[in-house]
């Protein structure tokens, strides 16, 4: 299995933040899952990086050519993959991947989870997608989208297409025991 690991490149945030993405790059090496991330040095990224590379896992990194110019790529990564722009990262990115962890991050995380949310309603992403809550980062968001289901905005049904997880374990977990639901998400994507 290959997971997509979007995450915060800031390197500002606090603490268990950072202890909770290293901590699930070293539960992704130990349970041999491949990482796909954003090729970034610092931040959350850098963490993940370093604790999937410490675990003996294989990460691949995905930054754009501006990225890579800007000198802002992780030094340890061997397999790194340079793209012309943001948007063929991400579209490599899920290409790659059969699974999507979306740690805290700001904007440029925040735009990639909600891409493979859509991607997955739409029928053209199918692999899990789980919502790492670190310290409740994510709770704001989820009451969001429960006013979108309130509003009929989006369905009710659709909130089987990410999955929540409160720690790396968790997240794991859910890896672990997903179930490839029939769910034909399009079909049920019109309102």
């Amino acid at each position: 299995m290959t997971a997509c690991i979007f995450a915060a490149s800031s390197t500002k945030v606090d603490s268990q933040y950072a202890e909770a993405a290293s901590l699930l790059g070293s539960l992704l090496a130990r349970a041999d899952i491949d990482v796909i991330f954003g090729g970034g040095g610092i931040g959350l990224m850098g963490k993940i990086a370093d604790s999937v590379i410490a675990g003996g896992g294989k990460i691949t990194g995905i930054i754009p050519l501006f990225m890579k110019n800007e000198g802002w790529g992780h030094p340890g990564i061997q397999n790194m993959i340079v793209t012309k722009d943001m948007s063929q990262r991400k579209k490599k990115m899920l290409e790659m991947s059969d699974a999507v962890i979306a740690l805290p991050g700001g904007m440029g995380t925040l735009e990639e989870l909600t891409e493979a949310i859509t991607l997955k309603q739409l029928g053209l992403f199918h692999g899990p997608i789980i919502i790492l809550n670190t310290l409740g980062f994510y709770s704001s968001l989820l009451e969001f989208i429960d006013n979108m289901i309130s509003n009929k905005f989006l369905r009710h049904e659709h909130k089987g297409i990410w999955k929540v997880a409160d720690t790396p374990g968790e997240a794991i977990s859910i890896l672990g025991n997903e179930v490839k639901l029939p769910t034909e998400w399009r079909k049920i994507a019109k309102i």
